[in-house]
């Protein structure tokens, strides 16, 4: 979508002064760049040290190598999938073609591409998202455990058609600094994986291609940082890439300052982007994870350069292990809140491996768990890798061991109220799970990944969605869509006099942000979880709601209220694509099947409302599950419509059966 002039003055009233005049300094580089780039210095006598230990491959599990080589060997015939659109054209990809609308973006000067036009450019994430090169890294780890050289001369030929077709400053790949930032990263362990064959040097270091696209992108990274209201996951991606290579390709001499720069910014900002409770601080779990990998990542490059590191860049990367492992339901899933766009910090595994289990298995490794995380059953080779090269946590070391690091109160008892973000997790019996939203309305001036979702409920059983969280879907292209998976409609909330909760200025911007707080959150084994929280994005009115997860009964009852004068309302509730619903009248029968076991609930729903059901409907949009970033799938939404009078509440009761 291309942006108007109004959307660029509602942008802009969201900087502050030191922003503006950062942006205005990077204008003036860019356009000075145009006439005059930079030139890469001379480089001689380059050497790569930061290799796996001894032993570090022996120790991958024999099922994850498995999953890994069975996922190069599909990407050796060409195949792989991205955001939903299955490609055979990876064996000679065309870096600039989008496969989903088949236009190529157009090729010039970077900063004058139009990246947010679709018409111009096609589906920039399509195009963006290979040249991450993370399949390079899964084609190198799969080298690394066979010894098979086909996998390292495709990774060799990809990279020498790349550097080829995307000189620096030319084109879509040279716009975006989390892009730069996270191929940098991906670079760096292409290089380690690729360590044994015999022509890795010729590839890298003893490479004038190479050294030429490796300086640039750290010139790059540096020279434009993301700024201000933009400082989210995208300004941690930039600094742990430009760290990471710093730290492994440090031949140039710029490097010791790019290295130090990075580092104070990387601990500056993984601060800045993480609740003290340790969550992330976009309230958008796809990117906690994100963040998290990044983080795990920079840390290794680090003490495989002997990099001394702040103590709280492994502290928050702890509280954020922790938080992780606090919220995550018993299949080891994790609340679907905000963006997702199926971003990874580093891709070492196939198909079928756990994202979260893996983060939680390399947790364990560095930090050690704690006796109430949930268990982790599965196997990845990342984890094994990352665990090899960062040194465990020192969990007893004091002030003044020379460590940099000290000694910190980890929870005793698994979390449940995270009262900085604003999340509450009840649990019940029959691995009931629900997850209750009283937080911020995302993260900085513009909340760029939030979605208008206060006061929502996300409810599973078994790792079964349902009532759930419809997800994302799209970001730059399909505006309908986009707006509708991020209103106040596509979440299990109250929508009053039909609008949304917050207001939004762009696909990546609010300009108005609804206030939540939070006035009851007893999640103690007394037999009767309760929560309750309110916020004012209808100003004058209030919306409060209360929630009760009763272990006894397996019953959630939700009330909500609407306290400032007679309102127009839509109760919304959607079900998991799992869920089949019968409605009749105010009562919804749910039923489902879970690893070959019928199971059922029954909705009550307030019968003050008028209640409809809805499926795949597109004009407008209503009834969508995305399970994953640009996939979308029809699912049950349930509307219930009328007013609201302040003088009772609406009243949902959720019992689950069996």
């Amino acid at each position: 979508m291309t942006m108007g002039a109004g959307w660029y003055l509602r942008r802009l009233s969201r900087m502050g002064p030191q922003e503006v005049g950062g942006r205005v300094g990077d204008a003036v580089r860019r356009r000075r760049w145009r006439s005059a780039p930079p030139d890469c210095p001379p480089v001689t006598g380059a050497r790569f040290t930061a290799v796996l230990p001894a032993g570090a491959l022996a120790a991958v599990p024999p099922d994850a190598a498995k999953r890994l080589v069975a996922e190069a060997d599909r990407l050796m015939d060409g195949h792989a999938e991205y955001f939903g659109e299955v490609r055979d054209d990876m064996a000679a990809p065309d870096w600039w073609r989008d496969p989903r609308t088949g236009r190529r973006a157009p090729s010039g000067y970077a900063f004058d591409v139009p990246y947010r036009s679709e018409d111009a450019v096609g589906d920039i994430k399509q195009i963006w998202e290979p040249s991450r090169h993370q399949y390079l890294t899964v084609l190198a780890a799969a080298y690394a455990v066979t010894g098979n050289e086909r996998y390292a001369e495709r990774v060799a030929d990809h990279l020498r058609s790349w550097w080829a077709a995307n000189p620096p400053l030319r084109g879509v790949h040279w716009i975006s600094g989390i892009e730069l930032g996270i191929r940098l990263l991906s670079w760096v362990w292409v290089r380690r994986l690729l360590d044994g064959w015999p022509g890795a040097a010729g590839l890298f270091e003893d490479n004038p291609v190479a050294l030429h696209q490796i300086w640039h992108h750290q010139r790059w990274l540096a020279a434009f940082p993301s700024r201000g209201s933009s400082a989210n996951n995208h300004v941690v991606a930039e600094t742990a890439g430009q760290f990471a290579a710093a730290c492994a390709f440090g031949w140039f001499p710029s490097s010791t300052r790019w290295r130090s720069a990075a580092l104070r910014s990387l601990e500056r900002h993984l601060r800045a982007n993480t609740f003290p409770s340790g969550l992330n601080r976009e309230l958008a779990t796809e990117y906690h994870g994100l963040v998290l990998e990044l983080g795990l990542a920079a840390v290794a490059e680090a003490d495989a350069a002997a990099v001394p590191v702040p103590a709280s860049v492994r502290l928050v990367l702890l509280r954020m292990t922790d938080a992780l492992a606090a919220v995550v339901d018993n299949r080891l899933r994790p609340p679907r809140q905000g963006d997702a766009d199926d971003g990874h910090g580093l891709v070492l595994d196939g198909a079928g491996t756990d994202r979260w289990g893996s983060l939680l298995a390399t947790g364990d490794a560095v930090f050690g768990r704690l006796a109430w995380w949930p268990a982790v059953t599965g196997t990845d080779v990342r984890s094994t890798l990352l665990a090899a090269l960062v040194r465990p946590y020192a969990r007893n070391a004091g002030a003044g061991t020379g460590t940099g690091e000290c000694s910190v109160a980890r929870p005793a008892d698994r979390p449940a109220h995270f009262a900085d973000a604003g999340m509450t997790v009840l649990r019940g019996p029959g691995e009931i799970w629900c997850r209750c939203d009283g937080g911020p309305h995302g993260f900085l001036s513009i909340a760029a990944h939030a979605h208008a979702d206060a006061l929502s409920v996300e409810v599973r059983q078994d790792g079964v969605d349902v009532l759930a969280d419809p997800g994302t879907f799209c970001y730059h292209g399909q505006p309908e869509w986009r707006r509708y998976f991020r209103s106040t409609l596509g979440h299990n909330t109250l929508q009053v006099d039909g609008g949304d909760q917050s207001v939004s200025g762009g696909p990546f911007l609010w300009t108005r942000h609804a206030r939540s707080r939070v006035l009851v959150a007893d999640t103690s084994d007394g037999g009767v979880a309760r929560w309750s929280a309110e916020h004012d994005g209808y100003r004058p009115v209030v919306h409060r709601r209360r929630v009760e997860l009763t272990a006894a009964t397996r019953q959630l009852r939700i009330v909500d209220e609407v306290r400032g004068g007679r309102r127009a309302v839509r109760l919304v509730f959607h079900l998991g694509p799992a869920i089949t619903a019968d409605l009749t009248g105010h009562r919804a029968v749910l039923t489902w099947t879970r690893d070959g076991e019928d199971r059922s609930a029954v909705l009550d729903l307030p019968g003050e409302l008028s209640w409809s059901a809805h499926r795949g409907e597109t004009d407008p949009p209503l009834g969508w599950y995305s399970a994953g970033f640009g996939r979308k799938e029809p699912a049950t939404t349930l509307v219930g419509s009328g007013f609201a009078d302040g003088t009772r509440g609406f009243t949902t009761v959720l019992g689950f059966r069996g």
